[in-house]
């Protein structure tokens, strides 16, 4: 019996089309129905699926790997979603920042993305409806918390639906030669969580802030003699040679971003949720609150304190725990602390972030 002829490549691509249009038939019908998944629903899913798809190989998987695996999924998703949502996204711009490569990382490269200017304009987008989602930084590993992000939390309410974990590797790119070069552009935390590197490599090279790497990117494709701090997306998108990868400090530095939206996510067993809150400006407030975390059993991954707008030697507390608000433990302690504190705002439960 003669034997059938191999797969080719185009019959494979033909097969995954098929079942994209197929997929994308069912968002639809999902979206009809209003029972479509929320995307961090949908990431929460598919990060269910792929480890499940890696335990059940019979091939060992590597990290990389796994990490394009999802990324396709994500893409996949965003395409599928054209035409049914979500809406517009908003973002700290411009495109090849880090904020972008993290909203493509949650949302997917099809999502409608829309870059704005700073991060006070992301949660205002969101607040008007002129976008449905948001993204923005909440913290560094290297530089701490983001003054700005929280400075809004602050002022006004805006619930998070989501997070993403980005590691940070910062590049050397420029136009011309490392002779060349007199000047070295990028945004202020990018030159800080470089600045050992810089000072080894380039002693005297004038570091010169920027509103974004991606302008500094576009410098450098102007001007032979200045170099940029930024991702390797906006190296290639402005021309720009890689003089150096990774010249960060610190190997591990990655930055978490606070997905903004409306969406309440369902619990998937490994959630956290973000607390803001006050107390009363007296002795023993604050381990009043800590003390109740603590009798439910629940893990404080995050807490920050912020100074309250308006007024002196007053702080708000930002805090983030395991677990989702729907959990009886964590309603309990939410209800206790609704009971002591001048200002409780639950700004959302939901999946914890994959690195």
């Amino acid at each position: 019996m003669p034997s059938s002829p191999p797969e080719s490549l185009e019959q494979i691509d033909h097969q995954l089309l098929q079942m994209i249009q197929h997929r994308r038939s069912l968002v639809k019908t999902l979206a009809d129905q209003q029972s479509l998944p929320s995307v961090g629903e949908s990431n929460a899913r598919q990060d269910q699926t792929l480890q499940s798809f890696c335990s059940d190989s019979k091939q060992s998987i590597a990290p990389k790997e796994i990490d394009a695996l999802r990324q396709t999924l994500r893409h996949i998703d965003s395409v599928c979603r054209l035409g049914v949502g979500p809406g517009a996204i908003s973002f700290l711009g411009p495109q090849y920042s880090y904020s972008h490569l993290a909203a493509i990382k949650y949302f997917g490269d099809a999502a409608p993305f829309t870059p704005v200017a700073t991060i006070p304009a992301v949660f205002d987008a969101v607040q008007r409806g002129d976008a449905v989602s948001g993204l923005v930084p909440i913290e560094n590993s290297t530089d701490g918390r983001v003054v700005d992000t929280l400075g809004m939390f602050a002022r006004l309410h805006m619930p998070i639906c989501g997070e993403v974990l980005l590691p940070i590797h910062h590049n050397l790119l420029a136009s011309g030669t490392r002779e060349q070069i007199t000047e070295i552009h990028s945004k202020p935390q990018a030159l800080s969580q470089c600045r050992g590197w810089l000072a080894a490599n380039f002693p005297a090279a004038s570091l010169i802030e920027v509103g974004s790497t991606t302008t500094a990117a576009e410098s450098a494709a102007r001007n032979a003699h200045i170099a940029a701090v930024a991702s390797l997306p906006a190296g290639r998108a402005y021309g720009l040679d890689v003089l150096n990868q990774n010249i960060e400090d610190n190997k591990d530095n990655v930055t978490r971003f606070a997905v903004l939206g409306r969406d309440e996510p369902a619990p998937t067993g490994k959630d956290k949720t973000s607390l803001l809150f006050q107390v009363e400006h007296q002795p023993g407030a604050l381990a009043g609150t800590m003390k109740i975390f603590s009798d439910a059993q629940l893990n404080l991954t995050w807490i920050e304190s912020f100074p309250l707008p308006g007024s002196r030697n007053e702080y708000l507390f930002f805090v983030e725990l395991t677990g989702h608000r729907g959990e009886d433990r964590v309603a309990d302690a939410i209800e206790q602390l609704a009971a002591i504190t001048r200002r409780l705002e639950i700004l959302g439960s939901y999946p914890v972030a994959v690195l």
